[in-house]
């Protein structure tokens, strides 16, 4: 995985685990990291052409 992916990954998974304990349960956390997951994957391309990255 190269440092730019890492390191926008490591922001999403840790911005997200700032809010885990708010959202619930174990099945609710689920669901909403996924939901974050999808996301963040369908916007990184446009994040590396922001930063002007192949």
């Amino acid at each position: 995985m190269d440092p730019v992916s890492l390191g926008y990954y490591a922001a999403v998974c840790g911005l997200l685990s700032l809010a885990g304990p708010r959202l619930g349960r174990a099945p609710a956390r689920l669901i909403v990291g996924a939901l974050v997951g999808v996301v963040a994957v369908a916007v990184l391309p446009s994040f590396r052409a922001a930063l002007g990255l192949p």
